[in-house]
């Protein structure tokens, strides 16, 4: 059964997964009974040498002429970026023309739209790329997970991220050297500020958390804090202290509403997702009836990505070839989504400070005045040195952010050195 694709882009995902369409044709006919050819691929510049040879005239420079190519029966969107991506999925979904895409900046801002666009069209629109490369959590998420509920949902979405804070927890290094190496491997872009903002997890948990809780969660609203401006200083504490700092995405469904978020965060060290390394992603789902379940593995190259891609690819010409839908759509109902001052949270605080006596009992009254009450405070250093480390129990962020304004107005607080928020309830120091 012959299905003709078009493909826009031809980066670094659009060259793997031509090379598998190509090197392994014989075992994707063998495994699935499909014989998929690409008819067009839409480039910026056809005069570029690529990689990999293709025939004539499968090139295009205009990708409206891809996606009206009658040939064409099935559109993979790997250009990345909201536009002009967004209006060319669109084109090819109403067309009646499934659509595959590794574009997380794109449906975490049009999902819901486009979505929408693929059920009146009765095409599906897949994404599984658009989440931590290789490793299939969409599926599970929007199908097999479906008749279930889902909890939490907690997330190392990132690889450039996750691999610069597995330099410093294990090597010591600083934040920029272990950047720089990043950049050396290919991690890390030359401008690598949507990686280490926090900005690319934070798209990707907009879409995890909207398919865990069939409620669309927009990108804008979830709460975003990157690892540039971390201190190793609080990476060699955490490590003290029998926790891991990640840049974790948290999703949670509570009586309340939804609230998403990104932030650095102290993980306990025994926690399943405390040991994910080097580039590697990884995704924690909670649920009263499964309890517990991890996915883990390559969450970016060109590689993994590019098997994402080609499962989607798999998955929606079977179901053009059917005539009839292999899964069933996507569909979202109202819900709340929280505003983050009203999300309970724990903090772990470094304040350095004048050693003096009365000290710990002003900071402990800033606190106090803010009805947030403190699990464990000690000191390192004395003298112009002294420093207090603290974490507090869970109170609303509004709380916590109320104590930190009361903190900074202290005439004993030198400076907050540093806020880090805390995952569970974690090991107790010895203090």
């Amino acid at each position: 059964m012959r299905v003709g694709i078009g493909i826009l882009g031809f980066g670094t995902v659009g060259g793997a997964l031509l090379r598998k369409l190509i090197e392994e044709n014989a075992s994707i006919s063998t495994k699935t009974g499909l014989e998929i050819e690409v008819e067009k691929v839409a480039v910026r510049d056809i005069g570029k040498l690529r990689s990999v040879a293709l025939r004539d005239g499968v090139l295009t420079d205009d990708p409206m002429e891809l996606v009206n190519d009658p040939a064409v029966q099935l559109v993979v969107e790997i250009m990345g970026g909201e536009d002009p991506a967004g209006d060319l999925v669109a084109a090819a979904l109403r067309a009646g023309k499934p659509v595959v895409t590794a574009n997380k900046a794109l449906i975490a801002a049009r999902g819901k739209e486009l979505i929408s666009i693929a059920e009146e069209a009765g095409v599906p629109l897949l994404f599984e790329a658009a989440v931590a490369g290789g490793i299939p959590i969409i599926r599970p998420l929007s199908e097999t997970l479906a008749g279930e509920q889902i909890d939490r949902v907690l997330g190392i979405v990132n690889g450039t991220t996750n691999y610069i804070l597995t330099k410093m927890t294990e090597d010591g290094a600083e934040y920029k050297t272990a950047l720089a190496e990043a950049q050396e491997l290919g991690y890390a872009e030359a401008d690598p500020t949507a990686d280490v903002s926090g900005a690319d997890a934070a798209a990707k948990a907009a879409i995890l958390a909207s398919l865990a809780f069939g409620t669309w969660v927009a990108s804008d609203r979830v709460y975003t804090e990157g690892i540039d401006r971390l201190d190793a200083t609080d990476v060699r504490i955490a490590s003290e202290l029998g926790y891991v700092i990640k840049l974790l995405a948290v999703a949670e469904n509570t009586q309340d509403g939804i609230s998403v978020r990104v932030h650095p965060t102290f993980v306990p060290g025994d926690h399943p997702l405390a040991v994910i390394r080097g580039a590697t992603n990884a995704v924690f789902v909670e649920g009263p009836s499964f309890h517990e379940l991890l996915f883990a593995g390559p969450g970016a190259g060109g590689a993994p990505t590019a098997s994402a891609v080609l499962g989607d690819v798999v998955d929606a010409a079977r179901e053009l070839l059917a005539g009839a839908e292999v899964a069933p759509p996507i569909r979202f109902q109202p819900g709340r989504v929280l505003e983050f001052d009203s999300v309970v949270t724990t903090w772990y605080l470094r304040l350095e400070v004048v050693d003096r006596p009365g000290v710990l009992a002003q900071v402990a009254g800033v606190f106090g005045d803010n009805e947030v009450s403190i699990k464990s405070v000690w000191q390192e250093g004395e003298d112009d040195g002294a420093t207090l480390l603290l974490v507090t129990h869970g109170h609303a962020e509004s709380r916590q952010r109320a104590s930190l304004e009361g903190l900074r107005s202290l005439e004993v607080v030198r400076d907050v050195g540093a806020v880090i928020r805390v995952e569970g309830a974690g090991p107790t120091p010895n203090l």
